[in-house]
């Protein structure tokens, strides 16, 4: 009987349908994470509980142990030490649901492969344990993060930030991936050179950690004006010898520089694939480079809206929310582009 379901079709009709419902997790996951961030909740629980943070405090005692612990860190000691343990509540809420859909993301996708291993054999899974991997890894990078902001922090490292948001879209790509391969969807047999879907890619991966950099220093909430800024093209607080220093991403202003004018650069490069697109007349890349130029033009909007809105949270998360959408279709363009089948 079950080898009967699990013949060629039926196989990829299964792990394709388990691939959708991981990756429609890890897309909630993503934008939990950055309202996580958005409203500086990722610091409200100080311990790493494997299991039993499985479950939120169920009684006064719990809440008021892990305000308690809360009020050890620097986060509350300098900037919010007013807080109530009702608006405690609050945030912790956010960081739970975080650490909740981890959890969920690798019970969801281990039990499955395993169960997909024994019927299939490990060979050709092996792809689908490495984004596992990848899941477990990214669990240690999130906590990694959060140390960052335990000790003499009042917010976590931009960095480690940046790090864990990057992995969070590579899980996402790779997932995507696997699914495009599994749905055995057309190649296109017009091709343009893999290296240019590919640095449009990476470019985008650049800007998402440039992101998170502004995102994790609150840079987004400086030089509120566009299309300078204040006054200038170059912020004015800074030396434009100061790009050539080390601490370049230490320095908000700067950092929303890179943000500003990475985002015309991958207009430019988009432009140019368009270009290259039509002259040819590759027509199977019609559909799908005008949907990821109708992405862009609202990531970009959407950009500016939040610069001009101070980083109000709704325009901030929508931002990053289209940012999932940019990834995942220029992840299909470049597999159409791909040898994959």
């Amino acid at each position: 009987m079950y080898i009967n379901l699990m013949n060629e079709g039926n196989k990829n009709i299964y792990i394709s349908s388990w691939l959708l419902l991981i990756t429609l997790l890890v897309v909630i996951m993503i934008i939990v994470g950055g309202l996580t961030r958005l409203t500086d909740s990722g610091l409200s629980i100080t311990e790493w509980q494997l299991f039993s943070g499985f479950l939120p405090p169920l009684n006064n005692n719990d809440w008021e142990n892990y305000f308690n612990l809360y009020k050890k860190i620097p986060e509350f000691k300098l900037q919010n030490y007013s807080m109530t343990i009702d608006e405690f509540k609050i945030i912790f809420w956010w960081e739970w649901a975080h650490r909740f859909l981890g959890r969920l993301i690798g019970i969801c996708f281990l039990f499955p492969v395993i169960y997909f291993t024994i019927k299939l054999g490990f060979k050709s899974l092996k792809n689908l344990y490495f984004i596992f991997f990848l899941i477990c890894f990214q669990g240690f990078i999130g906590w990694y993060m959060v140390s960052s902001g335990l000790i003499d922090r009042v917010d976590v490292s931009h960095y480690r930030l940046a790090l864990h948001l990057l992995i969070a879209f590579i899980i996402l790509s790779l997932i995507l991936w696997e699914y495009f391969k599994l749905k055995n969807i057309k190649l296109s047999h017009q091709k343009l050179k893999l290296y240019l879907p590919l640095i449009f890619l990476i470019l985008i991966f650049f800007q998402i950690s440039i992101g998170a950099f502004v995102s994790g220093m609150d840079a987004g909430t400086i030089y509120n004006s566009w299309p300078l800024m204040g006054s200038s093209f170059f912020p004015d607080d800074s030396k434009f010898s100061d790009i050539f220093t080390i601490t370049v991403f230490n320095n908000p202003s700067l950092v929303q520089f890179f943000h500003r004018n990475l985002a015309y650069i991958i207009f430019i490069y988009y432009l140019i694939l368009l270009y290259k697109i039509y002259r040819n007349n590759f027509s199977r890349y019609f559909i799908p480079i005008k949907i990821i130029g109708l992405i862009l033009f609202a990531q970009i909007v959407l950009g500016i809206l939040t610069l001009l809105f101070g980083a109000q949270i709704y325009l901030a998360s929508m931002h990053q929310i289209s940012s999932i959408f940019l990834v995942s279709s220029s992840v299909y363009f470049l597999y159409l582009n791909s040898n994959s089948n």
